[in-house]
């Protein structure tokens, strides 16, 4: 019987030219169907890599037909509005509405259980404020920095150009320029592509250096001053550890290092592009310190800070214990939780490893505060946060401002299809092929982004109005 449909297959290839001779000539017609699948089925008896390809040839097939189908089937068919992993439908629904600038509404009541173990709510008040202007802002840049940023409290994480297409970055540069936001570089260095609109930037270094190396892949501080040095970075992040995998250091698939990303972060085309675990710059929390201190000198002042993925606790406090001892202080720590998202990672480190956002940001929030430095850092936060209660419950528990990643991939038009690690992300935002790019309209795009980050601000205002608040720095 594993055999019959093979068999079946076999024999109207060799009637079909009997028929075709004896009969009508119409019949070698259907050699185009028959024979390729009499090929494949002999080659799957053939090969030896699949046991079920061996034993059901052909009929195996349909086990890969729907695998790959899968995910599409269960996120159109068979997932409710609230399940799906990372982001459910719902939250992916109100990233599109606000994008699109349409209504955002809710008929009918919450779809999620209130008396529910994860269930989070926000105290409102009988007394609700006005509501006030929703361009929220905080003042990033201690007495240490000599040029403080303004920083929207609702930002566009680390995403690199190479995990990123070329017209992903060109439609979230050009919407944080229209809104007015930050837009982190990620750590492969900024692109022509960062600089075109003239967008705010958040220069994120990491532990390859990228846009900032010599050709060893150590620090060249020479080429950080000239690039740090324009007007359009805003702000330098030193990237320890990164939530979706920590302690890995980045990964860009050979299949996505362009020649033009290549010639960016100076690697090799075509090769996988791994930074290292940890940086070669500092190997001590006070060695830590002092890079941020000459980073600020080369940057003219410009605020420097680190994001990390909180692990073991002593070593965050020992980084605490050396700005008490050395006096230098960072101006910002991001707490990036294990829940990020990336586009490339072992799956033991997306899974396993790590401290989530909230119980990462409450424990630095806490440490900076018992040490009396908290007055003088800013806390961002970054970790599936995509909508106005998902900043309040970050701010609520310590940080100053939020960023978002995928939840700005969502704006541009991302469907969740989990393929940004292949480069033929269906929707032309993780990929490096043209055509595929080539569906990213930039034009249209930007206003996505530049949308979703003022509704999203809006909902912001409101909820915090309900609250009986003026600014979330209250929560």
């Amino acid at each position: 019987m594993r055999y019959l449909p093979f068999a079946f297959i076999v024999i109207l290839t060799l009637f079909i030219p009997l028929a075709g001779t004896f009969w009508n000539g119409s019949w070698y017609w259907f050699l185009l169907i028959f024979l390729p699948l009499s090929l494949l089925g002999t080659w799957d008896i053939l090969q030896t890599r699949h046991n079920l390809l061996k034993n059901y040839p052909l009929l195996a097939h349909l086990r890969w037909v729907f695998e790959g189908i899968r995910p599409e089937i269960r996120q159109y068919l068979v997932e409710s509005d609230t399940e799906a992993i990372p982001f459910s439908r719902e939250q992916r629904a109100l990233v599109y509405e606000r994008a699109k600038d349409t209504v955002d509404v809710h008929p009918f009541g919450t779809d999620l259980d209130v008396y529910g173990e994860k269930y989070a709510w926000l105290n409102h008040s009988v007394a609700p404020t006005k509501k006030t202007d929703s361009c929220f802002c905080v003042k990033v840049g201690g007495a240490q920095c000599g040029k403080p940023y303004f920083a929207s409290v609702y930002n566009i994480s680390a995403m690199s150009f190479g995990a990123l297409s070329a017209n992903a970055i060109r439609a979230l540069n050009k919407g944080a320029k229209m809104g007015g936001f930050a837009h982190d570089t990620g750590e492969g260095s900024i692109s022509r592509y960062h600089r075109e609109f003239g967008g705010d930037l958040i220069w994120e270094i990491g532990t390859g250096y990228f846009g900032c190396r010599n050709t060893d892949g150590t620090f060249n501080a020479e080429t950080f001053a000239e690039q740090a040095a324009g007007e359009q970075v805003k702000m330098i992040e030193i990237k320890l550890s990164q939530g979706a995998k920590p302690g890995h250091g980045g990964v860009l698939p050979g299949r996505k290092v362009s020649a033009e990303i290549a010639a960016a972060r100076h690697v090799p085309a075509g090769v996988d592009c791994i930074s290292p675990s940890g940086h070669s710059a500092f190997n001590t929390p006070v060695e830590l310190l002092e890079f941020v201190q000459r980073l600020r000198t080369l940057c003219g002042g410009k605020p420097v800070g680190f994001k990390l993925c909180i692990g073991h606790r002593w070593e965050f406090l020992a980084i605490v214990k050396a700005m008490l001892e050395t006096g230098i202080l960072p101006d910002f720590i991001v707490v990036d939780g294990a829940e990020g998202g990336t586009g490339a990672a072992p799956l033991e480190f997306s899974d396993h490893l790590g401290t989530p956002l909230y119980e990462g940001l409450l424990f630095v929030h806490n440490a900076l505060y018992g040490t009396r430095l908290r007055e003088h850092i800013k806390i961002g936060a970054s970790g599936k946060i995509v909508s106005a209660f998902g900043m309040v419950r970050a701010m609520s528990l310590g940080a100053d401002w939020c960023n978002s990643a995928r939840g700005f991939m969502f704006a541009l038009g991302c469907v969740q299809s989990r393929s940004c690690h292949t480069n033929r992300c269906p929707v032309g935002v993780t990929t490096q092929d043209p055509g595929r790019q080539r569906a990213l309209v930039v034009e249209d795009k930007a206003q996505r982004v530049y949308h979703f980050h003022k509704n999203t601000l809006k909902a912001l205002a409101e909820v915090i109005s309900a609250a009986g608040l003026k600014h979330p720095c209250e929560l």
